[in-house]
């Protein structure tokens, strides 16, 4: 598809045009900051290097001069959006590859097939409007519904207790406090606002005719911290795009001063499941399509059920290569999570050297993933010989004793054999071991991700050529079928039913769908920093979560 590129730039600055003005144009031009949405994570997945096109990601909307939005957005994160854009100081271009433009917000100022060659010619294209109308006399406003304020209720108490209307606390009974929200605020970048509850009604107390309130009035109704302290409860929300957790995932944290009481996290590009019939090729494309930080192995997932519904016995040698795949896109996936991590922990040369090998891997087929293995092998090693990673992972996110349901490296971690690949015939003949860590903590996550990355290579060496997962041919079939395929993330089962060719219901049980939930209790009573590594150890993909 051609570029589109707009005549004029939606997120100009006001100022007639000038010569100083131009040269500052052309000065953001050449440095072109970019906000990626849903994330980095999810450019990385498609195969963008947006180094080579120029372009550097930023940290905060603030920092931003591109909004590059990559893919479909699900409503929720369309507003989000809105939001992210409307911080962004001026002049600011929207880029939009591969997918229709968020409602949200203004047209964009350029839009382009998902690929690195549209990226490439985009980017040329968004430099050369940004070093010509980077300022104009009479910039469009940007106003959105999802900016405009609204008031919402909140218990003085319990904060996690939000309403719209008047009313009382459910746990406690205390009356709601109304303060001001701007429309979805709390989807916003890591934003601050996120509303403290010190507005508290404190009754009519009689304080003599000096007007003096003790502290001890001030603060009896406040919540007690673990010291015994009365403070103000912070209601603070990461995301949906915050350096080092998954793009889409909204991380709602109450803070005491830089302490964590309580927290929640929630996808906002849950999957949900058709509701119509589809045809069998569209449905294996939307699967993949729908869950972009591991779309091979949801295809594959998809054939393997349409073909158990049709009637068909695998077939060793397409078995292989489709085995090969999986174990690649294992492989990338990793790579990306150690990327996040670096951007997490602003280790900037793990983000680079992770990424690089990440865009390598996810394009080469068995003989350069043997050229790769060095390469990748050395950074594993440097990785586990870095003391400052040790010391700032060990021990951090320990799940609680009991938790149930743990799939992929987050189970094995732990020291569970939980594993798809174990009762799959085609794995055992190509030799899988299995490797389990113990300590269930980021360290130990850490680790199993390296010796998986390893365990890939020597799946990928024995299997052959990676093949893309095709559907195996057939005709207008009905019936039903269940596939079951470890993911980078962990165990992943399908069920559907085939009427005619066509698929009428599906039933998905993502990878995610309960790690999410562990969220809460790794948070719990965690300093700040250590509770967002926490979360970002159990590489969550918020698109593997059903709504």
């Amino acid at each position: 598809m051609m570029t589109e590129v707009a005549t004029t730039l939606a997120g100009a600055r006001k100022g007639r045009p000038s010569i100083l003005r131009r040269w500052v144009g052309q000065a953001l031009a050449r440095n072109l900051s970019c906000l990626v949405v849903p994330g980095p994570e999810v450019a990385l997945a498609h195969g963008l290097n947006l180094a080579a096109a120029d372009m550097r990601i930023a940290a905060t909307p603030r920092d931003a001069t591109v909004l590059l939005v990559v893919g479909e957005l699900s409503q929720k994160l369309d507003e989000a959006t809105a939001v992210l854009y409307a911080q962004m100081p001026r002049p600011r271009a929207i880029l939009v590859l591969g997918g229709s433009e968020p409602s949200s917000l203004p047209k964009a100022d350029v839009s382009a097939d998902l690929s690195q060659t549209e990226l490439m010619e985009a980017a040329t294209r968004l430099q050369r409007l940004l070093a010509e109308d980077a300022f104009a006399a009479s910039p469009d406003d940007f106003d959105s519904s999802i900016l405009q304020t609204r008031t919402e209720y909140v218990c003085p108490m319990h904060p996690e207790v939000v309403e719209d209307e008047p009313g009382s606390c459910p746990k406690c009974g205390m009356d709601l406090v109304a303060r001001e929200a701007g429309g979805d605020a709390d989807a916003g970048e890591h934003d601050h606002s996120g509303h403290g509850h010190g507005d508290h009604d404190h009754g009519d107390h009689d304080h003599g005719s000096s007007g003096f309130m003790s502290m001890v009035e001030v603060t009896k109704d406040l919540p007690r911290s673990a010291d015994g302290l009365a403070m103000d409860w912070l209601e603070v929300p990461f995301g949906p795009c915050f350096p080092g957790l998954p793009g889409g995932l909204r991380l709602t944290l109450t803070l005491d001063g830089d302490g964590v009481t309580e927290g929640q996290a929630t996808s906002l590009v849950a999957m949900g499941t058709p509701s119509e019939e589809v045809a069998v090729e569209t449905f294996i494309e939307r699967l993949a399509a729908a869950t972009p930080l591991a779309p091979v192995s949801y295809r594959l997932l998809a054939c393997r059920a349409i073909e158990q519904a049709a009637g068909l016995e695998p077939d060793p040698a397409v078995e292989r290569g489709r085995a090969a795949a999986l174990e690649r896109e294992r492989i990338a996936s990793h790579l990306g999570w150690l990327a996040q991590l670096g951007r997490q922990l602003s280790f900037v040369w793990l983000t680079r050297r992770a990424a690089a090998l990440q865009l390598e891997t996810q394009r080469a087929d068995g003989e350069q993933l043997v050229v790769l293995r060095p390469a990748l092998q050395a950074l594993i090693a440097r990785l586990e010989h870095t003391p400052l990673l040790k010391a700032r992972l060990k021990g951090i996110g320990a799940l609680p004793h009991g938790s149930q349901d743990l799939r992929g490296p987050v189970a094995r971690a732990s020291g569970r054999t939980e594993d798809a690949r174990q009762a799959d015939a085609m794995y055992c003949e190509l030799g899988f071991e299995l490797y389990i860590e113990g300590a269930g903590d980021a360290w130990a996550r850490f680790r199993q991700r390296h010796v998986e990355i390893v365990t890939s290579l020597d799946l990928v060496e024995a299997a052959g050529d990676p093949e893309l997962p095709k559907l195996r041919a057939i005709d207008s079939p009905s019936g039903t079928g269940e596939a079951t395929v470890e993911t980078p993330r962990g165990r992943s089962t399908l069920q559907l039913t085939l009427e005619r060719g066509q698929v009428v219901s599906v039933e998905l049980d993502g990878a995610c769908r309960q790690h999410i939930g562990l969220a809460a209790d790794l948070v719990e009573g965690q300093e700040l920093g250590d509770a967002l590594v926490a979360v970002g150890s159990l590489d969550l993909s918020p698109w593997e979560v059903s709504s």
